[in-house]
């Protein structure tokens, strides 16, 4: 069984026991968070489509941890002008474990 759920503007494709990074949700370590926001469910031949979402049908998880991704450099070059910019990001992440899907 696994189910295709939208969070922080993406769809992430889930399974139970499985653990995913997400953009940052504002919830504590360990506490339990549930999204609403399911897509699609399947379980075995029965497939459940939304239009958009599957009314009913929630996904639970929990918060392992909070971090922040690779940086990522972005250098800005124009050659002959005496112009160079470099910059840096690192996106914010929280890491969810997958407890169960209730369709």
């Amino acid at each position: 069984m696994y189910a295709v759920i939208k969070t922080g503007g993406k769809q992430y494709k889930v399974s139970k026991g499985a653990t995913l990074k997400v953009e940052t949700i504002a919830a504590d370590e360990g506490a339990k968070v549930v999204l609403d926001q399911v897509l699609m469910v399947v379980d075995g031949d029965d497939v459940k489509v939304g239009s958009p979402l599957v009314k009913g049908s929630k996904v639970t998880a929990t918060v392992k941890s909070h971090g922040r991704g690779k940086k990522i450099e972005i250098i800005k070059f124009r050659r002959r002008k005496h112009h160079r910019k470099q910059m840096g990001h690192r996106q914010n992440y929280t890491e969810l474990e997958i407890t169960g899907i209730k369709a």
